[in-house]
């Protein structure tokens, strides 16, 4: 009759390590547990979560008014609306001349967008916008407005 091989069972092996296989044991279940434990602490995405992964700041339209002689103008009032829903945003600008008031809000569609200070106007400028999931980005990105004489 032809030996047959021995094969290691569950009971045989962890009567070989003694007292030291039970704490090895006992340590891979605190492994597990860890491990479950940290997997819930990353970072990584989950179906569940709620948050999204888009920034919640808007892009905005970088305007700058200046006068005539290239002066900027403080207090300027600029005036951006949407060609395809009418609806505006006013903004005035601050003491460098530059107001970042008006954002994505607007988008998507054309604007027209127009300063004014006291019966100085500038000339309409077209922006469009580029969108994303996330966001719409102006284009062009910065507006300079020169106002008339």
């Amino acid at each position: 009759m032809p030996a047959t091989p021995l094969r290691p069972t569950f009971s045989s092996m962890a009567r070989v390590g003694g007292t030291g296989a039970k704490r090895r044991r006992g340590s891979w279940r605190s492994g597990i547990l860890g491990l479950l434990l940290l997997a819930g602490c990353d970072d990584a995405p989950r179906g569940s979560r709620t948050e999204s992964a888009c920034q919640p700041d808007p892009l905005a339209l970088h305007v700058e008014v200046v006068a005539a002689d290239g002066a900027l103008v403080r207090g300027a009032t600029v005036v951006a609306t949407n060609l395809d829903s009418n609806v505006s945003i006013t903004a005035l600008t601050n003491d460098h001349g530059v107001t970042t008031a008006i954002d994505e809000v607007l988008a998507p569609g054309p604007l027209h967008v127009v300063a004014t200070a006291g019966s100085k106007t500038s000339s309409a400028v077209r922006v469009e916008w580029t969108c994303d999931p996330c966001h719409c980005a102006p284009v062009p990105p910065d507006l300079r407005l020169q106002l008339s004489e």
